[in-house]
Formats: structure tokens, sequence, C-alpha cells
């Protein structure tokens, strides 16, 4: 079930490969996920001393959260993966000039996972391309929906 979700990464980025992590949260954290109010649009991922960190990612604390803490609502959160799959990032980030993007926050099993891609960004023409595609597709499916009536 997916909670949050980064369309424009796809605009900005050409996504090579996909990975879901784990993501370390407290507990106010994901009852206000489970209450939708997260933002991943600006947030981004780092890799620091072998370690992946997701950075800017917006999590308003529900109005009712514990009166002991004081929720930071874009903390840096621990994003969880095996240390291969580290080690294999960290070899395309800092050598073939790739990003790492949030693209998707969703539920499995119960828990809360981060897919994140491996981009590379896009040029404004290329923008522009993705752009007139899915113009044409969207005046494609028009066509035919005017021509089978």
């Amino acid at each position: 079930m997916s909670i949050a979700q980064n369309k424009k990464a796809f605009f900005d980025y050409f996504i090579e490969d996909k990975y879901e992590a784990g993501i370390v949260l407290e507990g106010w954290e994901v009852k206000a996920i489970r209450e939708n109010r997260i933002n991943i649009k600006e947030a981004y991922v780092i890799i620091q001393r072998g370690e992946v960190y997701l950075i800017g990612c917006h999590v308003t604390p529900l109005g009712a959260a514990s009166t002991h803490i004081r929720p930071d609502a874009i903390r840096t959160r621990k994003l969880l993966l095996h240390n291969e799959e580290i080690s294999r990032l960290i070899g395309k980030v800092e050598r073939s000039g790739y990003t790492l993007v949030p693209l998707d926050m969703h539920f499995s099993k119960g828990r809360v996972k981060v897919q994140i891609g491996l981009a590379k960004g896009k040029k404004q023409h290329d923008k522009r391309d993705t752009e007139k595609a899915k113009d044409w597709e969207r005046e494609k499916g028009r066509i035919m929906r005017a021509h089978n009536k």
C-alpha cells in the first residue's frame, strides 16, 4: 500500500535501478505516516561512512503527539540496506556520477519501506521531450476515444 510518491523524481531524473530500504523511525513518525502526513518531494538520499540517510523528508507531527518529546519534522533518517547493496550504491554514486532519490514510501508487511532510485539527472531538452511524449499519449487517447464513439 503506497503512502507517498515522488512523481517529480521521474520528471527530473532517468531512473536506472530501484532498491527497497527500511527506514528508522520514531513512534510519533509512524503514527503521522499512517495518517498520510508525509512529503518526500524535496527529499534526497546520501551515503556517509558506509551508511545511507534520507534527508529532507517532511513528516508533520500529529497534534496529539507525545508531550515529553520535541518532534523534528525534517530530521535525518537512516535507511536500512544490506551491506552488498550499500557497497554497490557507493560505487555507482562516487564513480559513475549517479544520485539517489526517494521514489516511493509504502507499507510492506506492516513496516514502512522506502523505494530509492539510482538516477541520472535529465537535461532541460530531455525534460521537454518527456513532456512532449506525455502530451502526445494524452492526445492519442482523446483521438481514439472520439473515433470509437
